[in-house]
């Protein structure tokens, strides 16, 4: 498990191009046949590919958590991006297919993940929180999502907001989790853009071709910077820092958060004239 620590706005002004990619930026995450877990000192985030091929691969806590098991502790979203897959909780097995989201409560010791097709392996993406109290697993395909359409072409903006883990589809102690599709001619993603103090976010961008790329803004509102995305990389959002991206052409993007609160709209704009 790679570990990144918290960063102070003064310090990440003067990051070089490369510190931020090596702080912020996580790539790598679906290599067949191994789980990539990135642990974050914000707000205690774990960000996860996993990728099985020909045999099942086994989540499990190791010396970072200080547990029995992965979810002791801990609550966990997984929206599939890749092949037909199977998650196994505690001698349950879930099917998921590509775009099917599962919430695991607290609580579930026996984690494991296969692909129904090795030679298309399916790719679980996670997003991990720490809980306080157990709530029920619950799956979620797309159409059991809470959809919400946003945006206009003439803002190059249109979208869609899936809501997977959400209080308007199932109970969670802190962790929300969902995807937005833009739509043909859309590049903006959360333009105007905003903070949330109360909440840090992970983006993670996919649906991209392997010569387009995602430019996404992160710092202050007032000191602006950008790290170049490529295919199925995600990046870490601290909860003082904007999170808005322009693409050379629409894509998809998974979004997850954590924090002091559900409440999805509570956010501080910020208005495209005050952005430097």
């Amino acid at each position: 498990m790679e570990i990144r620590y918290a960063w102070h706005p003064d310090d990440v002004k003067y990051y070089t191009t490369d510190e931020l990619r090596e702080n912020f930026l996580i790539t790598g995450l679906f290599t067949p046949g191994n789980i990539k877990m990135v642990y974050s000192h914000v707000d205690r985030i774990i960000t996860a590919g996993i990728c099985p091929s020909d045999k099942p691969l086994v989540l499990e806590a190791g010396k970072e958590l200080g547990v029995d098991y992965f979810l002791q502790r801990r609550e966990m979203g997984i929206i599939n991006v890749g092949g037909d897959g199977k998650v196994n909780l505690d001698g349950i097995t879930y099917e998921l297919k590509a775009r099917d989201g599962i919430y695991v409560g607290m609580g579930t010791k026996d984690v494991s993940f296969e692909s129904i097709d090795p030679a298309k392996p399916a790719k679980f993406y996670m997003n991990s929180a720490p809980a306080h109290t157990t709530y029920p697993t619950v799956k979620i395909d797309i159409t059991k999502a809470n959809p919400n359409p946003m945006g206009t072409p003439e803002e190059c903006n249109k979208r869609t907001i899936y809501q997977y883990v959400h209080p308007a589809v199932l109970k969670s102690c802190q962790l929300l989790m969902g995807m937005t599709v833009l739509e043909s001619g859309s590049i903006w993603n959360t333009m105007p853009c905003h903070t949330h103090d109360r909440r840090m976010e992970v983006y993670f961008y996919f649906d991209m071709d392997e010569n387009d790329v995602v430019f996404h803004l992160m710092g202050e509102p007032n000191e602006t910077r950008h790290v170049v995305m490529r295919n199925e990389d995600a990046i870490i959002s601290p909860s003082w820092s904007i999170h808005s991206g322009c693409g050379t052409k629409n894509y998809t993007f998974i979004w997850g958060m954590v924090g002091e609160n559900q409440t999805f709209t509570d956010m501080d704009a910020v208005s495209p004239k005050d952005l430097y």
